[in-house]
């Protein structure tokens, strides 16, 4: 049967990487929503492309987008904001949804396909890092499946016993010897440079990633491997272990995207080129395998394979992240919060790159305080009326969406203003 799909950020990489899947096999996939914000010109070229049935834009740009698509001849329905999002998400005639929404944005869109019982294929790592807990119960209650296609977490997958994937099994509750998960990392574009360097690091030089092409959020991510310290966190709640149970090493080359060591001394490990179609394939197809035009690896041409234990004070924010996911999912809400409004500073150029890692530092530092002293629960009251979340520290219970936005908001605001000490 042909699987209907809503690609939710279609006109960024992961969108590209997927739609072009798709568009080598039209009897098996039917593009059925897509979604896009600010790059309309290539949310046009796409629906002209692939018409689908809906389209999700931003609430102000509705009108708009409905004049270009009827213009261009094409019948769909345009639907605006959040709001939009959800019901795509939910839309009883999607059976996958591809969350490739980045940042915070995606949240609530991931939980709302979860709620419905869709199968998800996730790259948006924030869904798991800011509602780890939420997301996961959700998929178990309503018989949801949940893919990942973040290449590191597709090869953990991959190197599962299939009875832990297929019963959607948790690792510590399996007996089949998983003692470790391994996350690879590049090291991206400074591995090889000084802390020094990196503090005068231009947005050009931070982005331009060594393996693999993204946008620039990840980019700088990556350059300051605070992508690696989310894809941790994401593991913890994806295969349900501690985070003492997930190393991370850095290897170079991007050959091997992760492995999984087994309590005898085995290690299985998933090899491929550096290219995001082969875990998008795999999670379209799961269980069975399509091709994905991706360019074979020769053995025979491969160098030496490089690891290497990361260097914790170039990377600090690997070391925050660790931390973090140790004290608590509010403490992950408000890591990945400063972290965004950090790392938008930095490509503005209003701070420096390791002014990143002290802006993440500083807020889980002054929230830590405001929870422990109960300051947070009256500025909770500024902010809505709605919420439930009054927790008095960072391990207490978080119920809702509402909980987690409101920690979210106030990590923002004091990012900002940790963003203005930096430039005065």
């Amino acid at each position: 049967m042909t699987q209907r799909i809503a690609v939710l950020g279609a006109t960024g990489s992961i969108g590209d990487s997927t739609l072009s899947i798709l568009a080598d096999y039209p009897e098996q996939y039917q593009v059925y929503a897509l979604s896009g914000h600010g790059r309309l010109d290539k949310l046009l070229e796409l629906c002209q492309q692939f018409k689908p049935s809906r389209v999700a834009v931003a609430e102000d740009k509705v009108k708009e987008f409905s004049n270009r698509l009827k213009q261009a001849n094409i019948s769909c329905e345009v639907v605006g904001g959040q709001a939009g999002l959800d019901n795509i998400a939910a839309d009883a005639k999607v059976d996958t949804v591809v969350a490739a929404i980045v940042g915070a944005a995606g949240l609530s869109s991931t939980l709302t396909a979860a709620k419905a019982g869709k199968r998800i294929l996730l790259a948006n790592k924030e869904a798991l890092v800011m509602a780890g807990s939420l997301m996961m119960q959700a998929v178990k209650d309503n018989g949801a499946t949940l893919l990942p296609l973040d290449s590191e977490h597709n090869a953990i997958f991959q190197c599962l016993p299939a009875a832990v994937q297929q019963q959607n099994t948790r690792i510590h509750e399996s007996c089949y010897g998983i003692s470790k998960l391994w996350l690879t990392a590049s090291g991206g574009p400074f591995l090889n440079k000084s802390l020094q360097l990196m503090q005068t690091a231009s947005v050009s030089e931070a982005v331009k990633h060594p393996n693999w092409s993204m946008g620039q959020k990840i980019s700088v991510d990556s350059a300051t491997m605070m992508n690696k310290g989310l894809e941790l966190i994401e593991a913890c709640h994806l295969f349900d272990l501690d985070e003492s149970q997930i190393n991370v090493v850095i290897h170079p080359q991007s050959i091997i995207h992760s492995m999984v060591e087994y309590c005898d001394g085995s290690f299985l490990a998933q090899m491929g080129s550096p290219d995001m179609r082969t875990p998008i394939a795999h999670a379209l197809a799961y269980p069975n395998r399509i091709t994905a035009g991706v360019k074979s690896l020769d053995l025979y041409e491969l160098s030496a394979l490089e690891f290497i234990k990361p260097d914790l004070q170039k990377f600090a924010c690997l070391k925050l992240a660790r931390d973090a996911m140790r004290a608590g999912q509010a403490a992950t809400i408000v890591l990945n919060a400063a972290n965004e409004v950090a790392v938008e500073a930095f490509i503005k150029e209003q701070v420096s790159l390791t002014d990143i890692a002290l802006i993440n530092g500083r807020v889980l530092d002054t929230m830590h305080h405001k929870v422990s002293n109960n300051l947070m629960a009256k500025e909770d009251q500024l902010l809505t009326s709605n919420s439930t979340n009054k927790n008095s520290n960072f391990n207490g219970n978080i119920n809702t969406l509402d909980d987690i936005l409101v920690i979210d908001k106030l990590a923002r605001i004091e990012a900002q203003q940790e963003v203005a000490k930096c430039r005065s």
